[in-house]
């Protein structure tokens, strides 16, 4: 029986933390087990927003390392960077023409952005749910793991590939979001203020790429108070953070330890902090050395690429000649 098929997408900005192993990553590699996966490193998209370009090939490489050093592997899924595709910028421009400027304006993402850089409001920005459109579309991807931020840019797709379907004939299935697991992690920053990113707040991001000092030095310094007063206290959101931290790299008993001591009011946090830094150190590093040997194997990722790139290619041809017919510009 065919499988499904999954696409998602990775910007190559900043490093890979912690929240996207969890959140995403530890999944993708669950995932290409059992369905036909596409996972794309986005380099275009990057361009929205840096549009300096000079250590692009580095970020690209350090990515698709550290994808491959948690766990993705480009022999059971296909591995692969945007701009190696060139029939996703023809199928972005198609389905630019049933793009509307007032739907675009409207999206979240988009005047978040329009704010934050002001600017560098530039089309791609706009366009960018398009461009994400031709990312799922081309591969005729049904399952599109998403977060709460991306839901809106899912249901864009959606209503550009009905109107095409609708315009030009059924050519693409609707994509839906598709939550693998039971549970959705959701990492927070070390000093409680919002979720860890890979570019801002690196002092309160864990990053794959930390050395083993850094990450001590992180987590000591992560936002504590001065212990609970009361008997089974509800835990403020940082500290259910440093909990919930410790329970996705410590042992069982480490945890039930730092539970009762939190239930009686006797906790001494900066025992907890040092003990949560070497069990997160012990989980980390590993994924890092392994990383940085890929890396350094110049070879073996330039094999991964274009083993990468002809699968996609591949995927994408069969979709471009189904537009093309469709649309009628096949002369």
């Amino acid at each position: 029986m065919k499988k499904e098929v999954v696409l998602s997408g990775i910007r190559p900005t900043g490093f890979v933390h912690l929240g996207n192993y969890f959140g995403a990553v530890r999944n993708w590699a669950n995932m290409q087990k059992e369905y036909d996966c596409y996972f794309c490193v986005v380099d275009w998209h990057s361009l929205t927003t840096h549009p300096d370009t000079r250590e692009l090939r580095q970020h690209v490489h350090r990515l698709l390392s550290e994808l491959i050093a948690s766990g993705l592997d480009p022999e059971q899924c296909v591995l692969y960077i945007q701009s190696d595709v060139p029939e996703i910028a023809e199928l972005y421009l198609y389905l630019n023409m049933m793009a509307y400027k007032g739907e675009l304006e409207k999206t979240t993402t988009f005047k978040d952005k329009a704010r934050s850089q002001p600017d560098n409001i530039n089309a791609g920005l706009l366009t960018y749910p398009v461009l994400q459109t031709a990312d799922i579309l081309i591969h005729r991807a049904t399952n599109v793991p998403v977060g709460k931020d991306q839901e809106q840019h899912l249901e864009m797709a959606r209503n550009f590939a009905d109107r095409f379907n609708h315009r030009y004939g059924d050519v693409f299935p609707l994509p839906k979001a598709f939550n693998y697991g039971k549970d959705l992690i959701k990492i927070m920053s070390l000093d409680g203020s919002g979720k860890m990113s890979k570019s801002e707040n690196q002092m309160n991001t864990l990053y794959l790429a930390d050395d083993d000092d850094l990450l001590r030095k992180k987590i000591m310094k992560a936002k504590t108070d001065g212990g609970p007063t009361e008997a089974n206290s509800i835990k403020p959101e940082y500290i259910q953070n440093l909990f919930g931290l410790m329970q996705l790299v410590s042992h069982a008993d480490v945890i039930a330890k730092f539970e009762a001591d939190f239930n009686n009011c006797v906790i001494r946090y900066g025992d907890m902090k040092k003990q949560l830094a070497e069990d997160m150190v012990n989980f980390i590093s590993p994924i890092r050395e392994k990383a940085k040997a890929i890396e350094n194997d110049k070879d073996y990722l330039s094999k991964v690429i274009k083993q990468g790139r002809d699968k996609a290619r591949a995927s994408a041809a069969a979709t471009i000649q189904l537009v093309r017919n469709a649309v009628g510009v096949n002369y």
